[in-house]
């Protein structure tokens, strides 16, 4: 075995030039040989990449689908987000847990299955989901999952089961792909989800100065789809300006926030549009590499990605003297991801990207002046790039005409949740609440989850707000709940989320959204008072505040925005101080254990 796995690292190693910075994919390749990278392993990939045996550990132990110990050969990883749990993923585990004899987090005793949760895969749109492997197992039940089992227990080949449930639609059923994923696009528009000319906008922007493209592109007021909405033109700008002959372009497709997917069917069906967009971007900012970072959940996208780019360079769309322009010389690579949220900031996708673990950087200084290997750098992601082709072909006047005051052109919508009609929606900038809620079939609704919980909840007194940066922004996700609904257990459910997925470096981060996830959880047993909401602002402000990165800046969006939103439902369940003091331990059922193992009854009432 040492023998076999010194021979294999060591061809590994090779195969990425025994470069440090490819660190992610050196211990991906290793985990996909031997189901784990042990500390044997660890040690000999220190050795042939020149590190230190730490930062391989770091790098291992920061990933969720990374592990030091060998996960079985058939990993099922069940998503437990939030709307998975609205739409029956707790049976759906039982019929797993039960089919396999194992637990959560457990591995069969003989090696062969590994069950797991995972937060959100990217199919709120098709839940209860998994992933086996990286094969997306969508629309499961109980019956489903334990069927499931029975196969790959026959045959233990996830892509199996395809050819069991059938496949999705466009190129899911691609030959690369072969998905059962559904697009579920409910919603054409006219910039992204529309017939889309081959290489139009690469074309005109080749004959343009790359200053006249960041031009056309500040002109058309394209602001950031992931959220932030800093201007795209702008930031450009920044990075051409910034000294330096080596310049990168990254490509967060990094898609993990709670109820997004929209990028998922833009990877699916418009790969051309953003490799489009990602090489305009390359010639504006002056950048001889591009890095799509693919989200570990979307592996499964990655042959048909790899394909394209094959094409491209094959017509010369990428790689030396693009499309005959002489001195432009522009390729773009893959990155996998690894299972990591934090990864969706720049920053942190930056540090993945170098070969890290996934933490945030300090700022200053920005990607543009100093990102990935400390040279500038431009972040966009997956929906911007598109936008940019599009641009580039129709023009900035074309674009700004489209949507609402400040925010121009069209907006993709991952709508999923308590609605008859959950997918991709395209919108232009403007689209009311109300109008939306009517769209997608949604009736009796209480609230709507706008931006993932990193964004807000709001109720029905904002449903004739509209989508825009100057009144709802969001990065795509938006997720609905209807009258039935605990939106006190809502937010405390992500704010758990939070919790699993802080990356622990600083302590309001660390500890703070601890405390609030306990403070809602004994809001939940009965045991609030009144003064808990004050408590649970205060907390929430001081995490937002004392946070070095947009996790810990958001984090406590959930706690915060149900009290401001649906405060009447906290004080509904809080218990009134009566005599100055409110029990907050429970003994009876802190003592329950014990006494049952010593066969006693309780006397405390």
């Amino acid at each position: 075995m040492s023998k076999n796995l010194e021979q294999t690292i060591e061809k590994i190693c090779a195969d990425y030039g025994h470069d440090r910075t490819r660190m992610m994919d050196i211990v991906r390749a290793v985990q996909e040989k031997f189901g784990g990278v042990s500390s044997e392993a660890m040690d000999m990939i220190a050795g042939q990449t020149r590190t230190h045996r730490v930062e391989v550990e770091g790098v291992v132990s920061f990933y969720a689908f990374l592990s030091q110990e060998p996960k079985g050969n058939v990993v099922i990883r069940l998503c437990n987000d939030v709307v998975d749990q609205m739409k029956g993923v707790q049976e759906v585990a039982k019929a797993l847990s039960a089919e396999l004899g194992i637990g959560f987090g457990e591995t069969s005793a003989d090696g062969w299955f590994t069950l797991e949760w995972a937060p959100c895969i990217g199919l709120c749109d098709q839940a209860p989901a998994a992933m086996v492997n990286d094969v997306m197992v969508t629309c499961l039940s109980a019956d489903k999952a334990s069927e499931m089992v029975r196969a790959l227990k026959a045959n233990p080949n996830p892509g199996q089961l395809t050819a069991g449930y059938g496949l999705g639609d466009g190129n899911n059923a691609h030959p690369l792909v072969q998905s059962m994923v559904q697009n579920n696009v409910k919603k054409t528009g006219e910039v992204l989800l529309c017939d889309v000319p081959a290489e139009a906008g690469l074309t005109k922007a080749l004959r343009k100065s790359p200053e006249e493209v960041i031009a056309e592109v500040e002109a058309s007021r394209l602001r950031g789809r992931g959220g932030a909405g800093f201007s795209t033109g702008l930031k450009w700008k920044f990075t051409r300006g910034s000294k330096g002959p080596d310049k990168y372009l990254l490509c967060n497709a990094d898609e993990g926030e709670p109820g997004t997917f929209k990028e998922r069917v833009l990877l699916t069906e418009r790969a051309d549009l953003l490799f489009e967009g990602m090489t305009i971007g390359g010639y504006a900012i002056g950048a001889a590499t591009g890095i799509l970072y693919l989200r570990g959940e979307y592996n499964y996208l990655r042959p048909f990605l790899e394909d394209v780019l094959r094409k491209r360079r094959d017509a010369g769309l990428l790689g030396n003297d693009i499309l005959g322009k002489a001195g432009f010389h522009f390729d773009i690579r893959i990155q996998m991801g690894a299972g990591a949220y934090i990864c969706g900031e720049e920053s942190s996708l930056i540090s993945s990207c170098e070969g890290l673990r996934g933490d945030p950087k300090n700022r200053p200084p920005f990607p543009p002046q100093k990102g990935y290997l400390r040279k500038p750098t431009s972040v966009n992601n997956v929906e911007t790039l598109c936008c940019v082709s599009r641009i580039l072909d129709k023009g900035a006047a074309w674009f700004a005409a489209i949507g609402s005051g400040k925010s121009t052109g069209t907006k993709l919508l991952s709508i999923s949740g308590d609605c008859k009609i959950p997918g991709v929606y395209e919108y232009p900038f403007g689209v009311k609440i109300r109008d939306l809620l009517k769209d997608v079939g949604a009736e009796n609704t209480q609230a709507l989850l706008i931006g993932g919980p990193s964004g807000q909840f709001i109720g029905a007194e904002s449903f004739d707000k509209t989508i825009c940066f100057d009144d709802l922004a969001t990065g795509g996700a938006v997720v609905i709940f209807n009258k039935d609904r605990n939106m006190i257990h809502i937010a405390h459910q992500y704010m758990e989320f939070f919790v699993e997925e802080s990356c622990g470096y600083c302590t309001p981060c660390r500890t703070g959204n601890v405390l609030i996830e306990k403070c809602l959880r004994k809001i939940l047993d009965g045991q609030g008072e009144p003064e808990d909401i004050a408590y649970l602002q205060q907390l929430g402000n001081t995490v937002k505040k004392g946070s070095r990165c947009g996790l810990g800046q958001t984090s406590p969006n959930p706690a915060l925005t149900t009290i401001k939103n649906f405060r009447a439902a906290y004080e509904a369940v809080l218990k009134p101080v009566t005599d100055g003091m409110q029990p907050t331990f429970d003994l009876k059922a802190a003592v329950s254990d014990a006494e049952a193992l010593a066969g006693r009854h309780s006397v405390i009432h």
